[in-house]
């Protein structure tokens, strides 16, 4: 089928929730993708921080298909072998002690929300119910996590949002400290606000709150979706803050490009959830995990953290040797999550720079984000960086 004929099949049977689109991808290897008319492109979006490995990774691929002719499915009324393996994965390679699995991030944020209240309510504080989250925050769109993300424009036609969440600005430690009460039960923040524009904490912002949460008896909850998984240069995005979070939350790139989203917890808070208080029907199922298993072997085995640092590092600074010809105020952000902000709307920049062949998106209007796999080269900088120059000079 040509994209075309693929848009107008979509069009009419797929619901509108995602506006117009001009491409349909229908092979991907590596940081590549073609469309259906054999059109190349440079991803460098890697599906919204899904693929991190990139497209069709060899090692992920040959353990779905392993997986897949052994078994595809099983309940969780039943111990699962990959589940098994990837929990203690996940778990040797962090500070926490036990996994839930679902099947996504805003999954994952919804098993936290729910396990900080069923954790307050097991310690005799039953009216704590209450979360802090962050403004310009994002954490999913389920109706709780729609709530949690302190952003209006998600919430208008969903009204009333749920009770139970206060929004403070992000990076505001005076602030957050003053909307502590009786009725708090734990602050969520993501590493970085990806969605909200690439914005970086400072320095002590994170242990601010851990020390927030430790004066107050509070949970420290980390929305890590879109940075665990080495794309901060660390394993998890909090080992690059030197601070250990109560819960956390991670899901995007965990599969290497399948659905699954993971919440991690101290022992002694995970105990608050017992036989029938959480479930999810497909969380952790055999092939998922077996491939999320792989990925993140495939992350160690390929030092990928550091070459996120290496490489996030190398794109920041190109790109920032555009300043002086280009309406650009900063580039921002940590390891392989990059923002570049203009001073201007950024929409026609990133809609010129998929007409050139790079892939890219614009949040927040005036930034554009970069998301490319943890294993690009040089070469893929600079033909990124390149494509990033035609194009503005095309648009400005």
């Amino acid at each position: 089928m040509t994209t075309a004929e693929i848009k107008e099949m979509a069009t009419e049977y797929v619901m509108n929730t995602y506006g117009e689109r001009d491409l349909a991808f229908v092979r991907g290897e590596g940081p590549y993708l073609w469309d259906a008319d054999g059109k190349k492109y440079l991803d460098f979006l890697g599906g919204l921080a899904v693929n991190g490995l990139g497209h069709c990774h060899p090692n992920v691929v040959a353990a779905i298909r392993e997986q897949a002719g052994k078994l595809l499915h099983v309940s969780n009324l039943y111990y699962i072998e990959p589940q098994a393996k990837l929990a203690k994965l996940l778990i040797d390679n962090s500070d926490l002690d036990q996994c839930f699995f679902c099947n996504s991030g805003a999954e994952a944020n919804e098993a936290a929300i729910k396990l900080a209240r069923k954790y307050a309510t097991d310690r005799g504080n039953p009216h704590a119910h209450e979360i802090i989250t962050m403004e310009n925050s994002f954490h999913g769109r389920t109706m709780a996590t729609i709530t949690a993300t302190a952003q209006t424009k998600y919430h208008i036609g969903f009204e009333p949002m749920l009770p139970g969440f206060t929004y403070v600005p992000f990076d505001d430690l005076e602030a957050t400290q003053a909307a502590v009460n009786e009725n708090t039960c734990a602050i969520l923040v993501e590493a970085i606000q990806s969605e909200g524009g690439v914005n970086v904490p400072s320095e002590d912002y994170i242990q601010g709150l851990r020390s927030i949460c430790d004066a107050h008896g509070l949970l420290l909850i980390l929305d890590e979706v879109q940075t665990a998984m080495g794309r901060l240069g660390t394993f998890y995005g909090y080992q690059s803050y030197g601070v250990v979070p109560d819960v956390l939350t991670m899901a995007k790139s965990l599969g290497g490009g399948v659905p699954i989203g993971a919440m991690l917890a101290k022992k002694h808070i995970a105990d608050s959830f017992v036989p029938g208080t959480h479930a999810a029907t497909f969380g952790g199922n055999p092939l998922v995990t077996a491939a999320a298993c792989t990925s993140i072997q495939t992350i160690f085995d390929e030092n990928l953290a550091a070459n996120a640092i290496e490489m996030g590092n190398y794109l920041a600074y190109e790109i920032s040797q555009l300043k002086d010809k280009f309406p650009i105020e900063e580039v921002r952000g940590k390891g392989l999550l990059r923002g570049l902000v203009m001073s201007v709307d950024a929409k026609p920049l990133a809609a010129k720079c998929a007409d050139n062949g790079l892939i890219t998106i614009c949040t927040n209007d005036y930034v554009i984000r970069f998301l490319p796999p943890l294993n690009i080269t040089i070469d893929h900088v600079d033909e990124a960086v390149a494509i990033l120059k035609k194009s503005m000079v095309e648009v400005f």
